[in-house]
Formats: structure tokens, C-alpha cells, sequence
């Protein structure tokens, strides 16, 4: 695998991994079955489809392969990052974490921090997006504008840094914390209050600037307890030409 993840911390019920940008989190659903007969199978065509997390970790850790909800499509993964979003996970290796680790996430007491650098300025330097997200009709896509599948969301930011880049536009770095995690909350949010976040073609600009490898968006912390009560803190720092864009800018 070209670009793998890196073990934080593990012991015998869960694994704290930090996964790349560009690392699919698993097959699409309806194509799973395909894909792990053909990697089984090491099928002509098997150079053309693209690892995922879930092939890693059945790799390195197969007792995984019964954990979850849909095992023969997620085994041991109870929450997601997108692609192109790298950053820390938490993977639990047995169905007894699994579920709690489920509910820890549907009542909100697992605490996530990203790290996102975004287009412009925000007016307030601290804030709270409260703006339900849905789908929009005929599509995938998410909006706040939306009258489909309409959930409540809630994302906290705060404005680590401001600067201007070559190409005269401002950025800023966020620091941002989801209360809820609904698909793409982040993207989404940020995209509603005008400051989409730097390499999202989905819900900012097709046009991007030149610096913008991939998109800058990295979960940076998780805290959370074990189903004994001991409380757990882990924190990976971004990967090089992310954080540090904005020692190339003009001041």
C-alpha cells in the first residue's frame, strides 16, 4: 500500500491509528463483494482498484474482520473520515468496544478536534455553526439548505492564525470541534459561513489555489473513555505541507 497509516497507541480492546489523506476508509457497499474476491483472488485487474483502510486492517489485524455493525463491509470501523481527510481514528478490535465506543459517539461524549485551513477571514474569531444539514434532492451532496433526511448539526471553531498567501488571497487556520457528526459537517459548515475550507472542490471553489494538494482538513485529537471509566487523550500533529503553507506567504 503506497500511502499506509501509523500506529499511535494499542492494547488488547482498541487501536488509535493515524490514516493518510487519500486513504479510502472502505469499498463503496454495493461493490464490496467484488472487490475482496478479486483481491483474494489476485484478479488481472486487482492493480486498478485502490486499497482502502479496511484491506490494511484486515492485513495487519484480522481479528477485526467479525467486529461491527457490517463487518463483511466495515469490520472494526465505528466512525469515518472522508478520503481526502487525514488525521486520528480509533479502531476497536472486538464487538464488546465496538458497542461501546457506538454509543459513545451517538450521545456525543468522544471529543474531536480538527485542524482546517480555510478561504478568507471569519468576522468572529470564535463561533458556533448551528444549522441542521440534509441531502440535496438528486444528489449526494450535503447542504444547510436542504429539505431531505434534515439532521441537527453543531460545529464550534475557533481562529488559530490569518495570513495572505502569493496568490493575494487571505486564509485561515480553524481549529474546529463537531458536537455531532453528520457527514461532511465540517465541509459543510464552514462552506455555509463563507470560508470553505482550502482544497474542497466538493463545496468550495473548482478552481483552487496552487498550494492545494489535497484537502486541508486533519482530525487532530480524539479524548474518550474506556467501558472501565479510564479516560484516554491521543493527538497527532498534521503532516508536513499542512500546517506550515503559511510560512510561504507574503505577510
Amino acid at each position: 500500500m503506497e500511502r499506509e497509516p501509523v500506529i499511535i497507541y494499542e492494547n488488547k480492546d482498541f487501536l488509535i491509528l493515524n490514516k493518510p489523506s487519500g486513504l479510502q476508509m472502505h469499498p463503496a457497499r454495493i461493490n464490496a463483494g467484488k472487490l475482496r474476491r478479486a483481491a483474494a483472488q489476485k484478479h488481472e485487474d486487482r492493480g486498478k482498484i485502490q486499497p482502502t483502510l479496511v484491506d490494511w486492517l484486515l492485513e495487519h489485524y484480522p481479528e477485526v474482520k467479525t467486529v461491527g455493525d457490517d463487518p463483511a463491509t466495515r469490520p472494526g470501523i465505528v466512525h469515518r473520515l472522508d478520503k481526502d481527510t487525514s488525521g486520528i481514528m480509533v479502531v476497536p478490535k472486538n464487538q464488546k468496544t465496538f458497542e461501546h465506543l457506538k454509543a459513545l459517539f451517538q450521545k456525543h461524549e468522544v471529543k474531536k478536534t480538527y485542524l482546517a485551513l480555510v478561504v478568507g477571514t471569519p468576522k468572529n474569531k470564535t463561533g458556533v455553526i448551528d444549522a441542521p444539514i440534509g441531502i440535496k434532492n438528486g444528489t449526494l451532496k450535503r447542504s444547510v439548505n436542504a429539505t431531505k433526511m434534515v439532521k441537527p448539526a453543531v460545529t464550534e471553531y475557533k481562529v488559530l492564525e490569518e495570513f495572505r498567501k502569493n496568490d493575494g488571497e487571505m486564509y485561515s487556520l480553524l481549529e474546529v470541534s463537531p458536537r455531532t457528526g453528520r457527514t461532511h459537517q465540517i465541509r459543510v459548515h464552514l462552506a455555509s459561513i463563507g470560508h470553505p475550507i482550502v482544497g474542497d472542490k466538493l463545496y468550495g471553489k473548482h478552481a483552487q489555489p496552487a498550494f492545494a494538494h489535497r484537502l486541508m482538513l486533519h482530525a487532530k485529537s480524539l479524548v474518550f473513555s474506556d467501558d472501565g471509566g479510564n479516560r484516554f487523550a491521543f493527538d497527532v500533529e498534521p503532516p508536513n505541507g499542512f500546517r506550515d503553507v503559511s510560512a510561504i506567504s507574503t505577510g
